[in-house]
This record gives structure tokens, sequence and C-alpha cells, in this order.
């Protein structure tokens, strides 16, 4: 049986071998779920990036530019990483290029998974049937803050795990206390993340609708996955 790990910060990465198995990046506030709504929107393909002047870079290439640095849209490009930018009908049949704090970091850095895929709870369903399928031994990569842990990534990975019981091995003491700590939270999770350090600070740039719609359970039913420098959605 294939065992779900997790790990809680892009930095401590160095400590797992990715070899042989799946990456699930995840960002919940915000990057995650919104690359996330807009594929499920039309947005075509999305490259992920780590540097600001490589994602306008893309710019000359006709691609939308997404960037976000401390909460806020970068100066200069088209779209900052609110998921509602993402639903609007101008985005559909176009490229997207996206930087952010945490989450394209933590893409990019799991590369040396055998696939890396994009989660969050929005599509949380659909990654679960997908790493099911897969049979192969999976590692929740949350993004966190600046490399320190966070609780909605690792919700999201309690999460993963509840629904992944009984087809992976949860016996990772990561693993076990992101599943622990989800049970805690599941029946108010925004109540449960009102004091977490994430939340005030989307809060204080009066953002709660961004949340409230992050935190939402198999909106879509779609799997980000990482083809060469793309993101597109897994074909199932």
């Amino acid at each position: 049986m294939p065992s779900i790990d997790v790990c809680f910060s892009p930095d401590l990465l160095p400590l797992y071998n990715l070899k042989g198995k799946i990456a699930i990046a995840v960002d919940v506030l915000r990057a995650t779920s919104s690359m996330v709504t807009a594929l499920a929107h039309g947005i075509t393909h999305i490259a992920p990036v780590r540097q600001l002047d490589e994602c306008l870079a893309y710019k000359e290439q006709g691609y939308l530019v997404a960037a976000e640095r401390d909460g806020v849209k970068a100066d200069g490009f088209d779209l900052g990483n609110s998921p509602f930018h993402y639903q609007e009908e101008s985005v559909r049949g176009k490229f997207l290029a996206m930087t952010t704090t945490n989450g394209t970091q933590a893409i990019q850095l799991s590369r040396a998974a055998d696939e890396v895929l994009v989660g969050a709870f929005l599509n949380l369903g659909a990654v679960a049937d997908y790493v099911k399928k897969a049979n192969k031994d999976v590692v929740v990569v949350c993004a966190g803050w600046k490399g320190l842990f966070n609780l909605e990534d690792t919700l999201f990975a309690g999460a993963l795990a509840e629904r992944l019981e009984g087809h992976f091995t949860l016996d990772h003491d990561a693993t076990l206390a992101a599943y622990h700590l989800y049970q805690t939270a599941k029946a108010d999770l925004l109540g449960f993340l009102s004091k977490s350090s994430h939340v005030q600070r989307l809060e204080r740039l009066h953002i709660l609708p961004d949340i409230e719609f992050c935190l939402q359970e198999d909106v879509y039913d779609l799997v980000p996955v990482l083809q060469g420098d793309f993101l597109l959605i897994a074909q199932k």
C-alpha cells in the first residue's frame, strides 16, 4: 500500500526523497486555489515561475502575467493572486504566467518528484481520485509562508489524508499530525483559521471573500499537473 507523507515547508524538502513519488504542491491562500480556478475557467496553461522578471518576460509572448508579493498584486502585472480574478470571461483561452510569494516556489522545488500536482481544497476530491489511480507514494508539499509552517496548507494535507485513508498508509508523524488537526478543524475551517497568521494578514487586506472561497471543498473536478514548464489539466 502506498503512503502519504507531509512536508510542512519547502525549506524541508532536502530531507525528503521525492524520486518515484507524486508531489502535491499546495498553497491554499491563495496561489494554488487561483491556479485551479484559472484552469477551470478556461486558462489553457500556466507557467509557474519563481521571479518577478521571469514572469514579466512572458508578457512579450502574449501571456497574461500575474504576480503577488506579501499578499498584494505586484506593480506592472495584469493580475494578482485572487481566485476571483480568474473567473472572468476575459481570461478564457488565454495563457498565464504566475509568480507568488510561496506557491510557485513550492511547485518549482518539487520537480524531483515523478509528477508534480497542484492541490487546493477546491479540487481536493479530484486530487484524491488521481493519486488513488496512480498508486504511488505521495508527499504533500505545503508552501507555508516564507519557509515557515502554516495552518491552512497543513489542513489540506490532513483533509487529503482523510480521503486516502484505507488506500494509503498514514503512518508518518507529519501525516498523523495533519490528519488529526483536520479532524479538529473541519467542522468550521474558517473559524479555526481565524487566528492564524496568514488569515489575519489577508484580512488586513480586506479580502475575506477570497479566504471563504478558497476553503470550499470539491468545487472543481480537475487536477493541474506540471508538464515541462507548464501546468495543464491532467487527462482522466
